[in-house]
């Protein structure tokens, strides 16, 4: 449910020193981002601003309005609130015509559910518009109670801090003991912003190197990956039985 308050989850709440994971969404748990790199190409458009595929996927993750500026600034144009605030629309529209043949990554669903089952406390937070984020949502049958933060509850999305401190906040745990993973550089970057451990993956087109340079502590693959090692990351698992 986007926007709920974080109490009494169905995902757990976690105790002191206990850690807690905030899930960004595009790239990392559903594999959506080149999709929105084509929604984002169309919108630009029809604003008359003719981009390269390319640059724009290296902007995927940063809040709408600061990533318009930034490929807008590109080709020195600049654009009136109310320009950008079209553009953001007309990505919104093309994106759901798109949104049809998007999936969960590999392992997506089976990470949540083993957090779940762990007692681990996680949450969402993309910088993405709730109208974008619910039906993605949707693919990954996201439980009542899970905070959910979107680009509409705080006042600067990634690389600005703000969406994980609210996903925090509303999980009722520190920063320091969050584990925010993300498949962008703006991803790291607000992680090291918020003094989190950040985990990378690769599944949003980004590289290993890049990740790592940005301040990930680990990368992996995708959701599947990142299952098989959750022991690299500090979650406890249940002692195998011979």
């Amino acid at each position: 449910m986007i926007g709920e308050a974080g109490t009494g989850l169905s995902n757990g709440s976690p105790g002191s020193d206990e850690i807690a994971f905030i899930f960004d969404l595009d790239g990392t748990l559903v594999d959506s981002v080149y999709y929105h790199v084509i929604a984002w190409h169309t919108a630009l458009q029809q604003a008359g601003i003719a981009l390269s595929v390319w640059r724009i996927h290296r902007r995927i993750g940063m809040s709408g309005g600061l990533f318009i500026n930034a490929l807008a600034r590109e080709l020195g144009h600049r654009l009136t609130a109310t320009q950008i605030e079209t553009v953001q629309e007309a990505h919104e529209r093309a994106y759901r015509g798109l949104a049809g043949g998007v999936r969960p990554l590999p392992g997506a669903g089976d990470l949540l559910r083993t957090l779940t089952g762990l007692g681990v406390a996680w949450a969402i937070a993309t910088s993405g518009r709730p109208a974008a984020a619910q039906a993605t949502l949707r693919l990954l049958e996201i439980p009542d109670g899970v905070p959910v933060v979107t680009r509409a509850d705080v006042s600067r999305a990634k690389p600005d801090p703000d969406l994980l401190l609210l996903g925090a906040r509303r999980l009722g745990a520190s920063m320091e003991d969050c584990i925010v993973v993300g498949d962008s550089v703006w991803d790291m970057l607000a992680a090291r912003r918020a003094r989190s451990l950040g985990v990378g993956l690769l599944s949003g087109g980004y590289g290993r190197e890049e990740l790592e340079q940005a301040g990930a502590y680990r990368v992996y693959a995708d959701p599947l990956d990142l299952l098989r090692h959750l022991d690299e990351v500090g979650v406890r698992l249940p002692e195998a039985r011979s």
